[in-house]
Formats: structure tokens, sequence, C-alpha cells
């Protein structure tokens, strides 16, 4: 049932918005929004907009928008460790990066058993401060989203930086192209979206998840959900571990039973979200050209 901005799929969905709350533009003027997070302490936001070299900082206090750093290494995802810093994956940098305090920039990973990383595409931290990110080939493809370059792995896969000695491990190796990741609210899960199909037809795109162990291995892998508009890319949970996720078509909203219960309606491909505002209940949204929000009547889960 189409409810202005919304799509209600399962009665579910229903209690999540309210009918007066619409999606807002508040800037435009990308070429491909991406990674979008949210610094509680300041109420601004740093998103990505990785054709341009550049991200991007929407100061929630005034609606200002201003260049937070050009060139980005074509940054795309970032998120905010458990210190507060900014944890961003670059595609031409080739690396995780996170920026410090004071401005400067550390290399968190930037190869693989002596090898150099495809283009790091989407990070999370974990509350014992591991950093898990995928690295397919998007941004190695072509010099649109990076720097055109043979993989010198091979193959794209899901890593873990552990936080004690910085070594990386391989944690997912069965994917085409791995793209957003987060954790379940209590850790014991790790959702990881498989967006193969632009490679070709015959590739998947869905969200798989696997259940983390309490020395961090991985195991199963099922399908949670396939993508039924375009394809799934960056996505968050809120409060009771509903999962947001971008999709063709918006922001599409799934139960943890794995049943999508409602969209929010985006009039761009969506590709990443965040929840922020005071309470976390503002969903903002990267958008091809532009960045959306729309406050909701659920709650972002606090992930630090």
């Amino acid at each position: 049932m189409p409810i202005a901005d919304y799509e209600v799929l399962d009665p579910r969905f229903a209690r999540l918005f309210n009918t007066d709350a619409h999606v807002e533009k508040l800037f435009t003027g990308c070429m491909w929004a991406e990674g979008p997070a949210y610094f509680a302490a300041g109420r601004y936001l740093i998103w990505s907009d990785i054709p341009n070299n550049r991200m991007l900082r929407y100061d929630e206090t005034d609606g200002q928008v201003s260049v937070f750093r050009q060139p980005s290494g074509n940054s795309n995802g970032n998120t905010v460790d458990r210190q507060g810093r900014l944890v961003s994956c670059e595609h031409s940098g080739r690396r995780v990066s996170r920026t410090e305090f004071d401005g400067t920039l550390t290399t968190i990973a930037d190869r693989y058993k002596g090898k150099r990383l495809n283009s790091p595409n989407d990070v999370v931290v974990k509350s014992d401060g591991s950093i898990w990110f995928t690295d397919p080939t998007y941004g190695i493809d072509t010099d649109y989203e990076g720097d055109k370059a043979e993989s010198e792995i091979g193959s794209s896969q899901v890593y873990r930086v552990d936080p004690s000695s910085g070594d990386v491990e391989a944690v997912v190796t069965d994917m085409v192209q791995p793209n957003g990741l987060a954790f379940s609210l209590d850790e014991t899960k790790l959702y990881v979206v498989d967006t193969g199909r632009t490679h070709g037809a015959q590739n998947p795109a869905h969200m798989r998840v696997f259940d983390v162990k309490a020395n961090n291995k991985l195991s199963g892998g099922r399908v949670f959900a396939d993508a039924t508009a375009g394809h799934f890319d960056g996505f968050r949970l809120d409060e009771r571990g509903r999962i947001w996720t971008s999709a063709g078509d918006g922001i599409h909203c799934y139960d943890p039973d794995g049943t999508l219960i409602g969209k929010v309606k985006v009039p761009e491909v969506t590709a990443n979200c965040v929840f922020g505002g005071i309470k976390r209940n503002t969903l903002y949204i990267a958008g091809t050209t532009s960045l959306y929000r729309v406050r909701l009547m659920v709650n972002g889960a606090k992930t630090y």
C-alpha cells in the first residue's frame, strides 16, 4: 500500500513512520553519493562523493554543506569508531584510513599478504575494536570511481583487522563483489551484501548473514534477502534489529526474520543510509546525486 513517501508491505511497517514526515532533499550536486557517517557530538554528517574525489559535511544545526576533504582518495564507505574518529574506505588510496583528532590520516589496512587491496568499499567497527571491511573491485574496474588497475589479490573478500596486531585476515572469501556490511545488535551475526550482479546477470544481488563465533570466526552464510529492486548496497540497523538498506527505489526495511516489511521511497537510486539526529530517529540517505533525510518513528542502533 503506497502512502506518499512510504510503501507498506507488511502491517509491522505502518507503525515505523508518520505520514506527515516526508523525504527531504538537503543537498544535490554529487555524482555518486555514498558512505554517510553521523557525528553526534558535533551534530554533523560526513559523506562521500566518489567520482568527484571529495567528502562533504552537512551541519545539522544550520543546514550548511561544505567540503570536508578533497581529494579524498575517492572515499566510499565511512563509519565512526568507538572513540568518535572517522574511519573511511578509499578507492584510489586502496586502503582503509582513520582520521585522527588532529586531522592527520592513519592507514589501517592497505595490503593483504603483501598484495595491495582492490578498493575497500564499506567498513564497520566491532565493540572489541576490530575493523571489518569489504574489498570489491569497483574502484579499480575503471577510472570513474578510482584508478583503473588489475587486482593483485585476484578475488574480492571481506577482511578483519585485529585491533592489537593490525593483522589483516580474510573472513569471507566466497563472494563476487562484497559490499555493505553490519553486525546484529548483539554482534552474533554479520550481514554482508553481495552486489556481484553488477558484473554479470548470473551473479547474486542479495544479503547474506553469518554467525560470529567468540573467536571472531564466521560460519553459515545463508542468504538473508534477495534484492527486489536493483541491488542492495550500504545499510544500517535500528534499535530493534530491523535492517534499513539501500536499493534501486529507495530504502527497504527488513524485519529480523527476513521479511521485507516496507520501503521509504526516494526519487533516485540509493547507495547508503545512516541514523542521526539528537535522538537517532532521523534517517540520512545518500541518493545518486543528493543527500536526503526523513524523520522516523524508530531510533537507530547505538554503535558507540
